[in-house]
């Protein structure tokens, strides 16, 4: 008779149950053992906020397949037939002996487990600020069901009335919202120029002033320098600039980073991002230990290159493949990540796929074309919601390589639909005559996402010379005096205008105005509307008249992220 393989996964979070699970389903003879150290079996991490901000009641859904259904050890073991042992933290792996020690946080006891593969899902350590003070109570993380449970104690307690949230982050704007939606007076600080890294500036600064608009005050370029406290208890945070904050709650948001600490002893390779390095297989520099999720580091599908990538998503794919390796032989493989991302803020959110325009500057790409657009994601008549849109493009392939969208409109449609695209390579003459399903209630005629091809195959061809909302600040800000054209209707331009020195032209009387416009056809003209469609068409215009030096403010006053006069 074969002896049944014996799995061991260390790590019941995320990552670790779903290799065992996998590894179940196509070995239903396999001796498998999951060891956490923590109380509680696979948990959603990524509803914490959610939780926390009365989104939900039942905490048991945090950790539950179903209704009444809670994922515990007697869970796994009458319906997966895989022991789970929780509370038991794994103190050593023996790679010569292929055995593990472990010892019962309760009891004490130690216990050696042997293995034929080994799965390692440890996860990762959330950073705490090395700043004066960080002892003190009242300074939390968002990582565990322990943090979760004060957090939301907090609330319900209603005793904590203003909270300093450090970092502003996926996981620091979501706790903001959990606290302000609570009724909690609530400040983010981010070291960094904007929250929200994984945008470009524009794009983040626009979620910005949303989130600044519920109430929620916003600290960008300053560092934290201490948490202050009075008799061991939180009353502020200080910055680097020496602004004191008053809060007794204070939540560090300032990211994560592998948990390695069992790898390194055990000689298992690590990577430069701190990660343990896997092949496509998720297979270690040992052969019969494989490693999932956060603890490890990612390659890159674009950058070619390792990286760190700590995402639920990721988690539960890896360990998918990890799992049916492990029982199987090497058969399935991860091919990487394009690092596709979102997150809920109030009313908005705030997503992207593939690289910025930063990151792709910084990589090996050659030159980079880039567009932002704004727009519904369904017609007006269905209510539709704006989004602003982004979309990075390598110039000779014209392959895209990024796209981010934010906005109260269908943001995760947007970003799906990118993240397909660029993990298949697709180019921008692929993408303009893309078949979506439409229907009024779903999208435009011509989805948001195709719209924004559209542009950049514009730009790609010389017909629309577009500016970000950036460039058209700075050049003001130079002194430059470029003449700005506004071609909105009188009743939006006395509803809203951003007063900068434009003048108002209706597109509909543009024609006819020709004469009102500066007579040097070599003057700049930028030319801008709600979302800068009728300033394609004014541009258009002006160039079949002889203006040859005419330009569109890339998503018009919507994308305009500084101060408007009105």
């Amino acid at each position: 008779m074969t002896k049944s393989k014996q799995i061991v996964v260390i790590g019941g979070s995320a990552a670790g149950p779903k290799a065992a699970a996998r590894a179940r389903r196509l070995d239903q003879h396999a001796d498998i053992t999951i060891i956490q150290k923590d109380p509680d079996l696979s948990m959603a991490s990524c509803g914490y906020p959610y939780y926390v901000g009365a989104f939900f009641e039942d905490r048991n859904l945090l950790i539950s397949a179903g209704p009444g259904t809670v994922r515990n050890a007697a869970y796994y073991k009458q319906t997966k037939a895989i022991k789970a042992v929780v509370n038991t933290e794994v103190t050593g792996i023996d790679r010569i002996q292929k055995q593990i020690t472990c010892r019962n946080l309760a009891s004490g006891e130690i216990e050696v487990l042997p293995y034929d593969r080994l799965i390692i899902a440890t996860g990762s350590v959330a950073k705490i600020p090395t700043v004066p003070g960080k002892s003190l109570d009242g300074i939390r993380t968002l990582k565990t069901m322990e943090d979760v449970d004060y957090l939301k104690a907090v609330c319900v307690e209603k005793k904590v009335k203003q909270a300093a949230i450090i970092g502003g982050g996926l996981i620091g704007v979501e706790v903001c919202e959990a606290l302000a939606k609570m009724g909690i007076e609530v400040t983010i600080v981010e070291f960094l120029p904007q929250i929200l890294a994984f945008l470009d500036w524009q794009l983040a600064k626009l979620v910005e002033n949303y989130i600044a608009s519920q109430g929620v005050r916003i600290i960008t370029g300053n560092g934290l320098s201490a948490f202050l406290g009075d008799e061991g208890a939180l009353r502020a945070v200080k910055l680097s600039d020496g602004t004191e904050i008053p809060c007794a709650l204070a939540v560090a948001a300032v990211g994560v980073g592998p948990n390695v600490d069992l790898a390194r002893q055990a000689g298992l390779d690590i990577g430069v991002h701190g990660g343990i390095i896997v092949d496509p297989y998720m297979q270690t520099s040992d052969p019969d230990i494989y490693a999932v999720g956060d603890c490890t580091e990612q390659y890159h599908l674009l950058t070619c290159k390792p990286t760190i990538a700590p995402l639920g998503d990721l988690a539960n794919l890896e360990g998918r493949v990890a799992g049916e390796n492990a029982v199987l032989g090497n058969e399935v493989t991860f091919p990487g990540t394009v690092q596709s991302g979102i997150c809920k803020v109030f009313e908005y959110a705030a997503g992207s796929t593939g690289l910025s325009e930063t990151a792709a500057r910084a990589s090996h790409f050659g030159e980079i074309t880039t567009v932002v657009i704004a727009g519904l994601d369904k017609p007006g008549f269905m209510n539709g919601q704006m989004m602003v849109s982004k979309m990075v493009v390598e110039t000779q392939s014209q392959r895209i390589i990024g796209f981010q969208c934010i906005g109260a409109g269908d943001v995760a449609k947007q970003v799906t639909q990118a993240a397909i695209a660029i993990q298949a390579k697709m180019t921008v003459g692929e993408l303009v005559n893309l078949d979506l399903p439409y229907a009024p209630p779903f999208s435009p005629a011509i989805d948001n996402f195709i719209a924004c091809a559209h542009v950049i195959e514009n730009k790609l061809k010389g017909r629309l010379i577009g500016l970000p909302a950036e460039e058209v600040k700075a050049r003001i800000d130079r002194g430059e005096k470029p003449y700005l054209l506004d071609v909105r209707s009188p009743e939006e331009f006395a509803g809203m205008r951003i007063g900068i020195g434009e003048t108002l032209v209706p597109l509909g009387t543009l024609r006819a105005r020709l004469s009102e416009l500066p007579q040097d056809k070599q003057t700049e003209i930028i030319a801008y509307c709600k979302v800068s469609l009728r300033a394609y068409e004014a541009a258009l215009i002006l160039a079949a008249h002889g203006w040859t030096n005419v330009k569109v403010m890339e998503g018009g006053v919507t994308a305009w992220p500084y101060t408007r006069e009105k």
